[in-house]
């Protein structure tokens, strides 16, 4: 194009602008479809991750399943003798969210407090990752950044309310995607994706997958490149860091077998046939069938069509069909993480090199271009379209939660008991009603009981099917004669529950 007429059409926007005749002036000529896909990515991981701290808060999501027992150790004030000296391998978790709780709860001489602070710290994890993502994040237009909004909008809301120490493997791993790839090649640099790496792998042992992955995205710099090779040295020396600890703090012999059966079962694929997963490939297969099929005959507006449709038959599946309730799959679907955060990983990684000119990523290049020419608006609906399962699904999780937990609430604080549990203040969790038992969480239901009825129950509520204990006798009768700003009476049932089993 003529210098002339360049000008010419600067010149003219500018006039646009300037008088506000924006008629004057198409979409396209302000922002093209790829930036607008761009930040509908940002907005909604950003916004997730500001929701997940906000829903958590209100809905005392820090409590749900084994947060229950984590909360209940904080308010006590012995989260390492409970549990975590069996799990030393995630002490990141611990450092970062239970032991400053637990000191808030010392401090303050409010274990309610203490619980409050450990929900805030576990549950900002998303948002601080992206934040520090962001930050982090030299490479053109930040590719990296929107990555990471991408899979916190995709997994997170999978795992969301349950407190898999995953969901930090999950934030730990973008910030440190981004500083292996542009820290820069000085002590202090060195020392970062140190310190980021070995966070990141002290999360949960599934990290390690993580860590592995980040350096296999350094790879193609080539097997001589600084960057590589100082990632594979640090690599080497968290292995040996985690190994060490393993062997020093191993888990107590009761832990050790369950911990076993649970690793065996991590990547089980069984694990994806839930509800929610299913529904999520359903709303995409349809949405893409439906595109296709109107893409001949209107072209331009096949996606909002295809779009609207399956928003209406979302809507009529949840008013008229759905019972399922995404739950308990929470945890499982940890692995989901696993797996699928190196794949966002390695897009973002390969995209940041190739706009860098670091690399040239042919197919890469292409689906760009794809995107950028023709595609941007129906991956945008598409996303959309996902985000609404995740919003919906939520929506349902933490209402049927909140009614729960007052369900067992109010067995803690009523008259009923159920004696052949064996004491006269337990009572069955059996006796809530059927529909709200989906969000029972069998092991931590004694220890639930205790926190909703303000450390002050008169009825330890039990779940008859339990056939997994926290505490030993041991553990739970020193806590309880020990000094804890926690009421005894709330102690003493936890002991005489774990004298009964261990």
């Amino acid at each position: 194009m003529p210098p002339s007429s360049s000008s010419g059409i600067k010149s003219s926007a500018l006039r646009a602008r300037l008088s506000g005749d924006v008629d004057n002036m198409s979409w396209s000529a302000i922002r093209s479809d790829t930036d607008v896909l761009r930040a509908l990515i940002i907005g909604v991981g950003l916004g997730w991750s500001v929701a997940f701290v906000a829903i958590a808060l209100y809905y005392e999501l820090e409590l749900y399943a084994d947060g229950a027992m984590f909360s209940y150790a904080v308010a006590v004030q012995d989260v390492w003798a409970f549990h975590w000296h069996n799990i030393a391998g995630r002490m990141s978790v611990f450092l970062l969210s239970l032991l400053p709780a637990e000191i808030v709860v010392g401090l303050s001489g409010s274990p309610g407090a203490g619980i409050v602070i450990y929900g805030l710290l576990f549950y900002l994890a998303p948002l601080a990752g992206l934040i520090g993502t962001f930050v982090a994040d030299h490479s053109r237009r930040r590719t990296i950044f929107v990555y990471a909004c991408c899979s916190t909008a995709l997994l997170c809301p999978l795992i969301f309310g349950f407190p898999t120490e995953m969901w930090l493997a999950h934030a730990a791993f973008w910030p440190a995607l981004a500083v292996c790839h542009y820290a820069k090649r000085t002590a202090v640099g060195a020392a970062l994706v140190f310190v980021l790496m070995l966070t990141l792998a002290f999360t949960h042992e599934g990290a390690l997958v993580l860590a592995f992955a980040i350096v296999a995205t350094l790879g193609p710099r080539g097997l001589r490149d600084a960057s590589f090779l100082r990632a594979v040295v640090f690599l080497i020396m968290v292995l040996a860091i985690a190994a060490a600890v393993k062997i020093m703090l191993p888990p107590d012999e009761y832990y050790a077998g369950a911990f076993l059966r649970a690793a065996v079962h991590f990547f089980d694929l069984d694990i994806f046939r839930v509800g929610v997963v299913v529904l999520l490939f359903a709303v995409l297969a349809g949405y893409g069938v439906i595109l296709l099929a109107l893409s001949r005959l209107a072209p331009d507006r096949a996606y909002l069509y295809a779009i609207a449709t399956v928003t209406v038959m979302l809507a009529v599946y949840w008013l008229r069909f759905d019972q399922a309730m995404h739950a308990s799959s929470r945890y499982y679907l940890r692995t989901a993480v696993v797996i699928v955060t190196p794949m966002f990983g390695a897009l973002a990684a390969l995209g940041a090199m190739s706009g860098d000119g670091r690399l040239a990523v042919p197919f890469l290049e292409r689906a760009m271009a794809t995107v950028r020419n023709q595609g941007a608006r129906p991956l945008a609906a598409a996303f959309i379209l996902l985000t609404l399962v995740h919003v919906i699904e939520t929506g349902k999780f933490v209402a049927a939660w909140g009614h729960y937990r007052a369900a067992v609430a109010a067995l803690a604080t009523g008259n009923e008991s159920d004696p052949a549990l064996g004491n006269p203040h337990f009572v069955s969790s059996e006796r809530i009603v059927s529909n709200l038992k989906r969000l029972s969480w069998f092991s931590t239901t004694p220890y639930l009981s205790v926190i909703v009825a303000n450390f002050r129950p008169k009825r330890l509520v039990i779940d008859p099917s339990g056939n997994y204990f926290w505490l030993s006798c041991a553990t739970a009768t020193a806590n309880d004669q020990a000094t804890r700003v926690v009421p005894k009476e709330g102690r003493d049932l936890v002991r005489i529950y774990s004298c009964l089993h261990r």
